[in-house]
């Protein structure tokens, strides 16, 4: 700890780096200080608000010199919303970081030192890009507000317009507070686990410029809910369906299992690399349908498929990855967990006339140990997995390093988890060829990767 720092010290320090949550990171006598705000290249004057054993935070002051990739950000919420850590820097500058973010996970956490990465691919077009949005709903002061919660906090901003999203959303909003108004329905409030209306989700299909209003609520009973269905429909002539989801639980999880149609139907569709995808409220789907496109076609390239290959697709979702692989492969096993996406999986193999696939629901580190060892087991060629940001179990580990296939594809949203599992691999007979990083989240500091494996 840095005896000399305390809480109320201002100090000079200059950031040289961001981590995950957007911070400015700077070092003052090889003590790390923490200043959200900050961007490489930036020297600030702070003011010290937390001091820990071995690192500080820091509320920026006043920028001293300001750093040559710093911009000024289009979004006239971008100081208080907690969605677009990277607004306040260049694109091409922020494509840079994050490249470099996957390059130190993999030197640092994975302890590669030779492995080559791929130039990360950008967005010409870098914002409205997003197929889905979760918003708030919240009242104060009598005034109800729908948009996102601010940095470190619960509270809700009103937002008229994301730039990440449509802008014609804001008339949906209108008429939802309208019916809010007119019916006088109330609003859910996280402490007491009181009132009625949580969130707003609309998912967008950008093929066919239709759009899916899902209202989540506290409880089954809704009121007047062809007035609410209307109102939303009159607003965007775009809106094909209209769902109430029902989530009872308390804690941050926005969607309940349960949902009512009040409008249209259960679903929208969109396509990637001309394959037809059904998105019903519960699955999943990239945010991102163009980058999507970037990033599975990388995804086949590695897999490289010949014809011949059984191809194991292990957090397959709604069936995305595996259809587009089943095109070139003899045999494709899609795992998920969520029972809706292997529905959903089921259905759009259907709709693209796809006969060589087959959806399994259960998770994959107890699906694919079974699979393997049933008579006389199902052996992959190929393993493509696209697991959550806390990387794949030991268990599954184990049994595609037992199972032996040619090659394997690891698609990851997190460049930590990304390189232990790359270690773990590469320790028990694997060779890490390649890495091609992609943007699917511009102005924010995710970012998503693809990595090809090969069997030594």
């Amino acid at each position: 700890m840095n005896k000399n720092l305390e809480v109320g010290h201002e100090i000079e320090i200059t950031i040289n780096d961001l981590i995950d949550s957007g911070e400015g990171i700077g070092k003052l006598n090889e003590f790390a200080v923490f200043v959200e705000g900050a961007v490489p290249g930036d020297t600030i004057k702070c003011k010290i608000t937390s001091v820990k054993k071995t690192y500080a935070y820091g509320e920026l002051i006043e920028i001293i010199n300001s750093s040559e990739i710093r911009d000024t950000p289009k979004c006239q919420y971008f100081n208080e919303c907690g969605g677009c850590q990277m607004q306040n820097v260049k694109y091409q500058e922020q494509l840079k970081l994050k490249e470099k973010s996957v390059k130190d996970a993999l030197k640092r956490i994975g302890e590669f030192k030779d492995i080559k990465i791929k130039a990360i691919v950008g967005m010409k077009e870098n914002f409205r890009y997003r197929n889905k949005a979760s918003y708030a709903i919240s009242e104060v002061n009598g005034e109800v507000r729908i948009g996102f919660k601010k940095r470190n906090s619960h509270d809700v901003i009103d937002i008229e317009d994301c730039l990440l999203q449509d802008k014609e959303y804001v008339n949906i909003f209108k008429a939802i507070k309208k019916y809010i108004a007119d019916f006088k329905v109330t609003i859910y409030n996280v402490e007491t686990h009181k009132g009625l209306l949580r969130h707003v989700v609309i998912k967008k299909s950008f093929s066919e410029n239709t759009l899916m209003v899902i209202l989540v609520t506290n409880r089954s009973k809704l009121v007047m809910t062809k007035a609410l269905a209307k109102g939303i429909v009159e607003s965007d002539n775009r809106v094909v369906s209209v769902i109430q989801n029902i989530n009872k639980v308390v804690g941050s999880k926005i969607l309940g299992n349960d949902n009512k149609i009040l409008f249209g139907d259960d679903h929208i569709v969109d396509k990637i690399s001309g394959m037809k995808f059904k998105i019903s409220p519960l699955s999943f789907f990239q945010v991102n349908s163009s980058q999507a496109e970037v990033l599975y076609e990388k995804a086949i390239e590695y897999a490289d498929l010949k014809g011949e290959e059984t191809v194991f697709d292990l957090y397959s979702g709604i069936g995305s990855i595996g259809m587009l692989m089943a095109k070139k492969a003899k045999k494709v096993y899609g795992v998920e967990s969520v029972k809706s996406a292997v529905i959903d999986a089921w259905g759009n193999a259907k709709l693209n006339d796809i006969a060589n696939i087959e959806f399994i629901t259960g998770r994959a580190e107890k699906v694919i140990p079974k699979l393997f060892n049933k008579g006389e087991g199902v052996k992959a060629d190929v393993v493509v997995v696209d697991p959550p940001r806390k990387g794949c179990d030991k268990e599954l580990l184990d049994t595609m390093i037992m199972m032996e296939p040619e090659r394997i594809v690891y698609v990851s949203c997190k460049a930590s988890t990304l390189a232990r599992d790359l270690r773990i691999l590469c320790d028990n007979g694997y060779k890490l060829v390649d890495v091609t990083p992609v943007d699917m989240f511009p102005h924010t500091m995710n970012v998503e990767s693809v990595s090809k494996l090969v069997r030594k």
